[in-house]
């Protein structure tokens, strides 16, 4: 098939390359879908993107390319209008599965960062100031963590915090039957509990800004949050109120609620800063990291082997539906002939 990747980071390309095996004539463009770049769509079957806003308006300009598929380098295709595709017949697809070590390491790995004060220590080697007085940390063991949501990352999660010896309960409205020895309880218990949270759910209407001024109210004072989710799952104006009051300890995230279009960019430059962001990262007790749990060799190589599926089935699709569509518009008659002069030749 004829497809073209946009948005395509200079590590991503020797991980497709691997998983295509020349396949497919895929175009690589570093530069994000736009209005302007959408030309670059002409002619070809698939349009695979990333976090690229695929709205109404870029699926109609896709479709008069002839486009007929979209793929989505990640998990959800919450970027693309999904109503605008089905109208235009063009099928999307994502890549549905990260291993769920990469974010469940990136998710303890900020905890343990965070508890350790790793991020200051660098900081200050880094001015070869070697002194320790408030670099005093807590251990892991004997604490209690909370993991809202028990899929398969927040079981994974699970999994190294109880190797680490931590006490380990955990909500989730569909609490799994294979959860070893994790101890359910309800959402206010696990905030009253935990001296750790660790956010693994999705966004939806009901989960958006749930951690909030009356959630936190009802955490200990001191708790560490980590998130590696979705950023709106934390109202940040709260979280703020939260760390200046003293009720949470430490904040871990790897997503916030207004990154769309500033992770994955360089703004070093920029004139004016998220100011939100800005005081965020101000904090010595708050770690920011830009979108890169899933950014492991493993989960990348992953969702390439996805895309190229996808890429694979759509072909055979194609070729199914051309054979069909040449059957249909093939004259019966005709068949017959052939077979009429071969016995006559007899």
């Amino acid at each position: 098939m004829k497809a073209v990747a946009y948005s395509v980071k200079p590590f991503e390309k020797e991980f497709l390359a691997k998983a295509n095996q020349k396949k497919h004539d895929i175009t690589l463009i570093s530069n994000d879908l736009n209005p302007e770049t959408a030309v670059y769509a002409a002619g070809k079957d698939v349009v695979i993107v990333l976090n690229d806003d695929v709205d109404a308006a870029q699926v109609k300009r896709l479709a008069n390319f002839g486009v007929k598929y979209i793929a989505a380098r990640s998990i959800g295709v919450s970027q693309i209008d999904s109503a605008a595709a089905a109208n235009h017949h063009i099928k999307i697809a994502d890549a549905p599965f990260y291993p769920p070590q990469s974010i469940a390491e990136l998710a303890v790995g900020l905890a343990l960062a965070l508890g350790r004060n790793i991020a200051t220590a660098k900081e200050k080697s880094a001015r070869f100031d070697f002194r320790n007085e408030d670099l005093l940390g807590f251990n892991f063991c004997g604490k209690t963590v909370g993991i809202i949501g028990l899929g398969k990352i927040g079981q994974a999660v699970a999994n190294i915090f109880a190797g680490m010896g931590c006490n380990i309960i955990a909500y989730d409205p569909a609490f799994p039957a294979d959860a070893g020895n994790v101890t359910e309880v309800d959402l206010e218990t696990l905030f009253l509990l935990s001296d750790v949270i660790s956010l693994h759910v999705p966004l939806t209407a009901d989960s958006n800004h749930f951690i909030n001024r009356k959630a936190f109210e009802q955490m200990k004072k001191g708790v560490m949050l980590i998130n590696t989710s979705n950023g709106e799952l934390i109202n940040t104006k709260d979280a703020v109120i939260a760390l200046e009051n003293g009720k949470l300890g430490f904040l871990g995230i790897d997503v916030y609620e207004h990154e769309k279009g500033l992770f994955f960019e360089d703004h070093e430059n920029d004139k004016e800063k998220d100011p939100l962001l800005a005081r965020l990262i101000d904090y010595p007790n708050v770690l920011v990291t830009p979108h890169q749990a899933y950014l492991t060799r493993e989960s990348i190589q992953s969702i390439a082997y996805q895309i190229i599926n996808h890429l694979d089935q759509w072909q055979v699709e194609q070729r199914n539906e051309s054979a069909l569509i040449n059957a249909k518009n093939t004259d019966p008659e005709k068949l017959k002939e052939p077979s009429k002069q071969i016995s006559h030749a007899n």
